[in-house]
């Protein structure tokens, strides 16, 4: 059963070793071409190729040389590779920044196709296309089911989702 499950965490985890490495332990028999794919697919490529030894640019262990945008990327690149069936995203875009968050959107929408995946978020724009969403208060369900019938019931999710609107709209 583990082997068909994928989690990506608040905080993620990468090994003192070569990006390529780190994105290769998803999927150990992984060609470098597969890797590059899947760097690729989530947007990763890119910042890797201005490192000064691109997929071979070493990191220190827990990454401490890149962005935790950066970090996520390369998380979002080792599930992909690793290919779950079942996906378990843990506030996995809460420590990064609006523009990074745009480009792990577009990584996540990938990640989550075609397999069971839970959402663990706050930050709403994660969770927004979920085919059903629980909102939870002091470990109970208060409100469920998609985003726009969340929205036409104007409850808790409602209020949550207006509160954090108006705070980006202001600047914040």
């Amino acid at each position: 059963m583990r082997s068909q499950m994928g989690i990506m965490l608040q905080d993620t985890f990468l090994f003192s070793d070569t990006i390529k490495n780190n994105i290769r332990y998803g999927k150990l028999d992984a060609t470098d071409e597969e890797i590059i794919e899947a760097a690729k697919a989530v947007h990763a490529h890119e910042f890797i190729m201005k490192l000064e030894k691109g997929y071979d640019t070493d990191v220190n262990e827990r990454g401490v040389r890149l962005s935790i945008g950066e970090r996520q990327l390369i998380s979002f690149a080792r599930a992909l590779l690793a290919n779950p069936r079942i996906l378990i995203l843990d506030e996995a875009t809460s420590n990064i920044d609006t523009h990074t968050e745009q480009l792990v959107q577009d990584g996540i929408k990938k990640l989550l196709k075609g397999r069971t995946s839970f959402v663990i978020a706050h930050r709403l724009s994660t969770i927004r296309n979920a085919d059903r969403i629980f909102y939870i208060d002091n470990g109970e369900i208060i409100e469920t089911g998609n985003h726009d019938e969340l929205i036409a019931k104007r409850g808790y999710y409602y209020n949550l989702y207006i509160s954090q609107f108006k705070f980006l709209e202001l600047g914040a």
